[in-house]
């Protein structure tokens, strides 16, 4: 049997339809005010926030670094400046062939091959539409030579720059220094937003001791860009108006030292090409006026990048150029230290002026057949102390040790400034080296070692053994020497200078205090003894002073580089050049009234008096206007 389908509820169904119309029309309207709710969010109360971060992502801060400071001498001539230079440049993006292009630069002499690595390193490591330097400074010729071939090098161009130069070289490379590349460790130490955009920092001397007054603070402007962050033309001047005001840059203090163009120029030239130093300060309060280590090199190769090669050639000279002697070099001071330690016998009583020693150009100690020669072979004969210094006779100090002692000889050396730092405004100064037995007994592991022996008393009393000082403080002694006895702490730098206001700060000179010596007749007699070394009828140094026109006071030294057999004689044209004795000498003038103390070291010059000496008279002389140049 057919069953009939059932009869539509029409009334049910409507009201199902109303029922689902209704409801979606209540969910579309919530729906709708969540989105309106939203918007009105978005674009009314949020409205500040993201037209900031819209216009963030169309703004670009650049850091802009700062003008380093210039450093001058003491009469205002410029030892290091800001010159604007073209550097090469390679922007990534734009280049098809990084390695071939080059290769092509390289052929034609305008980068070097060595470099090649390191450039496509940082061309892959950085964005891709940043330049890459490829040479710092251009001159003329290669702009030229460039310029002729640019359409073979697309993405390749120069543009202007500062970059450091020193205009006098090598002859304030140890004492101004040099700025270099930052590098890791350089960023680590530096803060971060004041060398933002900065690609260097001082890495020595003067450079580097006062690099916060000479760097300045960067400072940072806003650039519009596109959504790849590239550099773009403003479409709009409300979008100008509407940027925050560009920060100008602080630039860097500049800097006035107390060293003397010429007397450096002197001292440099003095040396001839020698290795060794040369230090002159003003005892009086310790400005320093000439501060010369030789070999130099050029500094101007580090503000402006050097190749692999030139590096390691510098890095490994036998006679490193690099090396700072006056103030890390550290050498035995010889007899230079003999007018201090005449001092010290008098004011303990080791010895007076009348006691008189007979030299016959050798002594020993009781029991022992080892002689401790004399540089004399023959002897001085019958010498007194005056004659010790003046004639500078080992034996009367080889004789005056053992009533004076080590200790006493480390307690005077060391109030005289051996054995410590002077303070100078320079880094990674050296502090030489004033034994004792506490000393021996602290660095020597072994127990005989530890003992202290009356030969190394000896050989001390010449400045020989575990004596070491160096250029810096030998000068500082005679300095010291020179005012009987206030020492003043050595300075580089004289003034600091805001380049915008003209306002200069002044360093005031430091007391380092007075060294005790109770009579004042001792320190007549013993400078007295030292005007004798250069101007006394027997003095080691009378070729130098004889016919000055102006009185001085000096004293050679000569260190032993390698021992000689007790049974052979020193003989300079039988040992290399770099086994002979190293040259010495210290001076000050004028006598009365002393206004230049002078520390010399010739390294394997073999004589003070002969080589040594004649430099620091040709410094004196020209401080004192008795030079050359001077005198036209």
């Amino acid at each position: 049997m057919k069953l009939l389908s059932p009869i539509k509820d029409h009334h049910s169904e409507r009201r199902l339809f109303i029922t689902r119309v209704v409801l979606a029309s209540v969910v579309s309207t919530i729906l709708l005010g969540l989105v309106i709710a939203r918007l009105v969010q978005l674009q009314v109360f949020d409205h500040e926030l993201f037209a900031e971060k819209s216009q963030g992502n169309r703004v670009r801060i650049e850091a802009v670094p700062p003008i380093r400071g210039l450093i001058f001498d003491r009469k205002g001539r410029v030892l290091a400046e800001n010159l604007p230079a073209y550097q090469l440049e390679l922007i990534p993006e734009q280049v098809d062939d990084i390695d071939g292009t080059l290769q092509r630069l390289a052929a034609i002499n305008l980068i070097e091959a060595d470099d090649i690595p390191r450039i496509i390193e940082l061309s892959r490591s950085g964005q891709q539409f940043k330049p890459v330097t490829l040479k710092f400074r251009m001159t003329d010729e290669e702009i030229a030579n460039f310029a002729i071939q640019r359409p073979r090098f697309p993405g390749v161009d120069f543009r202007p720059r500062l970059v450091r130069h020193y205009p006098h070289g090598k002859l304030f490379a140890h004492a101004v220094g040099y700025v270099g590349a930052l590098n890791t460790n350089d960023m680590q130490r530096l803060e971060s937003a004041r060398y933002a955009g900065t690609s260097h920092t001082g890495k020595t001397g003067v450079e580097s001791s006062f690099e916060n007054d000479l760097h300045g603070y960067a400072g940072y402007r806003h650039l519009i860009t596109n959504a790849r962050g590239r550099q773009v033309p403003a479409d709009s001047s409300e979008l100008l108006d509407s940027l925050p005001i560009d920060a100008t840059p602080g630039p860097g203090n500049n800097i006035y030292l107390s060293l003397d163009l010429d007397l450096q120029r002197v001292a440099y030239e003095a040396m001839a090409g020698r290795r060794g130093a040369v230090v002159a300060i003003d005892p009086t309060n310790g400005e320093v006026l000439a501060l010369v280590s030789t070999p130099a090199f050029d500094p101007n190769l580090f503000a402006v990048g050097m190749s692999t090669a030139q590096f390691s050639e510098l890095q490994n000279n036998l006679d490193r150029p690099l090396f700072n002697r006056a103030v890390r070099g550290s050498y035995p001071p010889g007899s230079t230290i003999k007018p201090m330690l005449a001092l010290a016998a008098l004011e303990t009583g080791a010895t007076n002026l009348t006691r008189k020693s007979v030299c016959i150009g050798y002594f020993q100690l009781e029991g022992d057949d080892h002689r401790y020669r004399d540089w004399k072979p023959r002897g001085h004969g019958p010498v007194d102390l005056h004659d010790a210094i003046a004639q500078s006779c080992d034996v009367y100090f080889y004789q005056l040790s053992g009533d004076l002692g080590i200790d006493n000889m480390h307690e005077y050396l060391t109030r005289f400034g051996l054995g410590s730092a002077t303070g100078i405004d320079l880094l990674n100064e050296r502090p030489g080296l004033v034994p004792s037995r506490e000393w021996k007994r602290n660095n020597f592991r072994d127990r005989d070692n530890q003992r202290w022996y009356h030969g190394e008393t000896v050989i001390a009393s010449i400045g020989q053994g575990f004596m070491l000082a160096t250029p810096l403080q030998l000068s500082s002694i005679v300095g010291t020497l020179a005012t009987r006895g206030t020492r003043m702490r050595p300075h580089l730098v004289a003034a600091t200078e805001d380049p915008i206001t003209g306002d200069r700060r002044l360093i005031a000179p430091q007391s380092l205090g007075n060294v005790g010596i109770s009579n004042t007749f001792y320190w007549d007699e013993v400078l007295e003894a030292m005007h004798d070394v250069m101007q006394g009828p027997r003095g080691t140094a009378r070729a130098v002073g004889t016919g000055a026109p102006y009185q001085m006071a000096g004293k050679s030294g000569t260190a032993q580089v390698v021992s000689i057999a007790q049974d052979e004689e020193y003989d300079e044209e039988e040992l290399e050049e770099r086994q002979r004795d190293h040259a010495l000498f210290i001076a000050f003038a004028p006598f009365d009234e002393p206004r230049i103390a002078v520390a010399v070291i010739v390294e394997n010059g073999s004589s003070g008096s002969g080589v040594a000496a004649p430099i620091a008279k040709a410094v004196m002389d020209q401080y004192l206007g008795y030079g050359d140049d001077t005198a036209e």
